[in-house]
């Protein structure tokens, strides 16, 4: 296999594709330096910021029962700012540096499902995942236990030890650790008890400790008994080599295929155990492992919404002026960050196409090439399409390709430039009969063919 290939390969599935600068210099570039280059993270410090409207706002707003009419407004009105954090996000997606630190972000989004009502909540989980996305699995699990937005979404506002609550416990073993069927009934109440005492502020966006709601009593655990808080729930939990494959086999269906090979998802076990959870060197072996490369393995993975969106930001060079068109398209699509369906998050693979959201998926390279500066009409698909209009692309790298080359030729170049698996359409429907007077005006309809297949759909 040539190294391009396996550079595309890379870039889909531990980023987001590749922009056209990028289409430029990594062509002539090597795996060997790609891969060293991807596992380099350079811009570990940023963070997503709370937006500045909602600062200004948070003197005098309570979020507690029997708040004034005044209040419950102000409140509304913040809500109503999590999108921009949202749109922060997606940028950042869209033009990092460093696009497996932000691939691994949305991985543990959707591991770690949690719906963030209030913009500093938002960005305080991202940069929580963020901070933690390539470093121990541990420290990450200790840190999402107590992040304000998971302690209101999963009721541990609620677990005090005069009455505890379980729903955290719950789902830190059958959801994010690992897994059901590892752990027993009362697993679930003493781990509840050990979580107890921990409150959100929303408003600070912080979690606090409140030492007269915990319970310092003996718990048994799993076999063990002690003084136990949560964070010795989870160092028992991680004792569990089950806990390795549970992750390894999420990490393997995400990144690899959705259809587990035992044999490998044991090799990633292993050293996931033996590092003591280190996720980036299970990345690294990951990404280093040749079956990662296998023709099994690629252009077989359907996209996510927000990696098709990110993946169309980057290709066609463009960002959304306003976060109400991007958070349009996300809704359509059936992926909207911060509001996963539940907390199982969203289920992938084949569950992201039905028959609105293919639809919608075909149609945007239309909306963004062919329809984005005309307005008018009802349906949603009109509505999408007045939502973006206007919207500035630069394909100037599709537009300017070198003097010379036919349309067949250049509709080869861009089938692989943008896609990954076979063609199952004959090359000829990418450059029959196109309108376009000028080649300029052709390259862009052979483009627009070709991100409306639904190869385009898959990585």
């Amino acid at each position: 296999m040539n190294d391009w290939k396996k550079i595309k390969h890379l870039y889909l599935r531990a980023g987001f594709g590749l922009s056209q600068d990028e289409l430029v210099s990594k062509k002539k570039s090597k795996w060997s330096k790609e891969i060293n280059q991807i596992l380099r993270i350079k811009d570990q410090s940023f963070e997503l910021s709370t937006p500045q409207e909602f600062s200004s706002m948070v003197d005098g707003v309570q979020l507690q029962k029997g708040e004034s009419d005044d209040n419950k407004e102000k409140v509304q009105k913040a809500k109503r700012l999590t999108p921009l954090v949202n749109a922060d996000w997606v940028r950042r997606m869209a033009t990092t540096q460093d696009p497996l630190l932000e691939k691994m972000t949305l991985f543990w989004h959707g591991h770690f499902a949690c719906q963030s009502k209030l913009p500093n909540m938002a960005s305080i989980q991202i940069n929580t995942l963020r901070k933690h996305a390539l470093g121990n699995f541990r420290d990450l699990v200790v840190a999402i236990s107590q992040d304000p937005s998971m302690i209101l979404y999963l009721n541990n506002q609620q677990n005090s030890k005069k009455k505890p609550n379980e729903n955290f416990a719950r789902e830190l073993m059958e959801l994010f650790t690992i897994g059901i069927g590892n752990y027993t009934e009362n697993d679930i109440k003493e781990a509840g008890r050990a979580f107890t005492g921990w409150r959100a502020n929303p408003i600070k966006g912080k979690a606090e400790f409140i030492e007269r709601r915990h319970d310092f009593g003996n718990k048994t655990f799993m076999g063990k008994t002690g003084k136990f808080n949560g964070e010795d729930i989870v160092d028992i939990i991680l004792e569990q080599k089950q806990t390795a494959r549970f992750i390894s086999e999420k990490i393997y269906r995400y990144f690899v295929n959705a259809r587990i090979n035992d044999g490998q998802v044991s090799q990633m076990t292993d050293v996931f155990y033996e590092s003591n959870y280190d996720i980036s060197k299970l990345m690294q072996f990951v990404l280093k492992s040749d079956w990662f490369y296998d023709d099994v393995n690629m252009g077989v993975k359907i996209k996510s919404p927000i990696e098709l969106l990110v993946g169309m930001m980057k290709t066609l060079k463009f960002e959304f002026k306003a976060h109400r068109p991007l958070l349009g398209l996300q809704k359509n699509l059936g992926q909207v960050l911060f509001n996963p369906p539940n907390v199982a998050g969203w289920p992938g693979d084949k569950a992201w196409i039905d028959n609105a959201t293919l639809l919608t998926r075909l149609n945007m390279p239309g909306l963004l090439l062919v329809m984005n500066h005309r307005k008018g009409g009802k349906g949603k698909n009109n509505k999408l399409r007045n939502s973006i209009s206007d919207l500035s692309l630069d394909i100037s790298y599709f537009q300017n390709a070198p003097a010379g080359l036919g349309d067949a030729e250049i509709a080869s170049r861009m089938v692989d430039e943008l896609l990954q698996g076979p063609l199952t359409v004959r090359k000829e429907v990418l450059y029959a009969r196109l309108r376009g007077t000028t080649q300029a005006d052709r390259n862009k309809e052979i483009l627009y063919r070709v991100m409306s297949l639904p190869e385009y759909q898959m990585c």
